[in-house]
């Protein structure tokens, strides 16, 4: 069954001697922070480090005189540094939980000194925390008995901290049940199924396309992905509506499409070599766009309407697969040459994109963003621990990505800024008279200049947005989102990037 909570029951504490926890996991860059009621903390462990330095640096534990009786330090290295930013707190808080569950602690307290260099280094602690406690989904289903590595964890802090992190954790873990599953548990019916689970009786309305005779006619594009897998009825495409409306006056609406690739052989330009594992993961941005309105379920912000389109198909090889040389005719109207039978991800977008412009026009304040494991390019461009974020002209002059930007520096939630220019626009631009628009070279993005930059012009083309520019009479602000490095280490558990950065930008009261 789907979980929309976080892993165990989290306690806010006013005490380090707080009683009914059988641990303390303590997270601080200096021993000397430590006064006032943190004060018992600091002589058993200046004891340790008198003759092992090491604890210092690499940490430990060592009994305390407190109600917990053992005391597991996390430190967090420097933190005034240049390169020193509020992930600190997380790592050391996940590498803290790790250790406390090594020594068998199982009622963790935790505990960050006092510190006032990042706002909200308090949230991020508790959220590194247990981001460490997560159980993938398949897990909770087939091994009851590890289902919870912990029965609580208790946060010396506000309740009001507590609380918001609860609410982004259940995000989270929903995110990463659809994200880290793997492509069978989460083929597109079974997400489907997850989905209405998890929604079922919340403020958040689920609508879901499957009938393949509508995804035809109103997502050919997407269909062409979908037209090997659905041969099997397990892995028949959907694409899958969520909606949320906040009490009060619409101010602004948010309309988000997510690339829901459960499976990624590249089609007929196979991913060849050993480079296909993994590909499961493919799915993470449907799963952020699923995971932020399980947040707005939680915190119910007022004013606010999203609309989060999942386009969740596999792309499947076979005798039924797409392949380059087609032709294709967008729900916009634009003729797309197929390059690449292995950029399955924008096709999976584009025209729930062009849905969404069609819808724009008649909301509030529209903002569109596409969130997908788009490119390679984005992790040779930026590394495994950021995603790429890129506004049209609109959104440009809205600064929307900067201010997405330094949210996600807030929370632990990294985005480098990226920008669409003239080259991307071109090289899509149709080759012959045969396509309006090229839809991708017949290499890999990471021996592509420009590589995870030009998709965003791409889906501007294919669906129609590039009428509703800063030049237009009514311009939409769009914002792409490249999580192909933010998403999360493989294997290991995914982040649910970007969907902090998101709530943080979107949902400012709350913090």
């Amino acid at each position: 069954m789907p979980s929309d909570s976080v892993p165990c029951e989290v306690r806010a504490e006013a005490s380090v001697a707080a009683a009914g926890y059988d641990g303390i996991v303590l997270v601080t860059d200096s021993l000397e922070k430590l006064q006032g009621q943190f004060s018992p903390l600091q002589a058993p462990l200046k004891e340790q480090a008198s003759f092992d330095e090491s604890l210092l640096k690499d940490g430990g534990c060592v009994r305390v005189e407190l109600p917990a009786a053992r005391l597991v330090f996390a430190p967090t290295g420097p933190l005034e540094r240049d390169q020193d930013d509020v992930r600190r707190f997380a790592d050391a808080a996940a590498e803290g939980i790790k250790r406390a569950l090594k020594v068998g602690i199982r009622r963790p307290l935790l505990v960050r000194g006092p510190d006032q260099a990042f706002p909200q280094a308090d949230l991020v602690t508790l959220l590194g925390a247990l981001h460490a406690l997560y159980v993938p989904l398949e897990i909770r289903e087939d091994v009851p008995k590890k289902a919870s590595k912990t029965s609580v964890l208790g946060f010396v802090g506000s309740n009001k901290t507590v609380q918001l992190a609860v609410a982004l954790e259940s995000g989270r873990v929903v995110a990463r049940d659809i994200g880290g599953s793997d492509p069978e548990r989460m083929a597109p019916p079974r997400v489907e199924d997850y989905v209405k689970k998890v929604f079922e009786g919340s403020s958040v309305t689920v609508n879901v396309v499957s009938d393949d005779a509508t995804l035809c006619r109103e997502f050919p594009l997407f269909s062409a992905v979908n037209r090997c897998a659905k041969g099997v009825a397990r892995h028949r495409g959907r694409v899958i509506h969520l909606t949320y409306v906040g009490s009060g006056p619409v101010e602004y609406t948010l309309m988000l499409v997510g690339k829901g690739v459960t499976y990624d052989t590249g089609g007929a330009d196979i991913k060849a070599g050993g480079v296909m594992a993994g590909m499961h993961r493919d799915k993470c941005g449907s799963a952020a766009v699923a995971g932020f309105m399980q947040i707005l379920s939680k915190l119910q912000p007022p004013n606010l309407k999203v609309i989060g389109s999942m386009a969740m198909v596999r792309n499947s090889v076979g005798s039924e697969c797409y392949v380059a040389d087609e032709i294709i005719t967008s729900r916009a109207g634009v003729r797309i040459r197929i390059g690449n039978t292995d950029a399955e991800g924008r096709m999976a977008m584009a025209d729930v994109l062009c849905l969404m412009k069609e819808k724009a026009v008649k909301e509030v304040n529209p903002h569109l963003m596409t969130i997908a494991t788009l490119t390679g390019h984005c992790c040779l461009a930026y590394g495994n621990s950021y995603s790429a974020i890129m506004d049209n002209g609109p959104a440009s002059q809205a600064a929307v990505a900067h201010t997405i930007q330094a949210a996600g520096e807030e929370v632990a939630d990294p985005l480098e800024v990226s920008t669409i220019r003239r080259e991307d626009y071109e090289f899509h631009a149709g080759k012959s008279e045969y396509e309006d628009v090229l839809q991708s070279n017949n290499k890999p993005s990471t021996q592509t200049p420009r590589g995870h930059q030009s998709p965003s012009a791409f889906l501007v083309l294919a669906s129609g947005l590039d009428k509703h520019g800063k030049d237009s009479k009514q311009p939409i602000k769009y914002t792409h989102l490249d999580i192909a490095g933010g998403s999360g280490p493989f294997p290991g558990i995914p982040t649910g990037a970007p969907i902090l950065a998101l709530a943080k930008a979107f949902i400012p009261s709350v913090f």
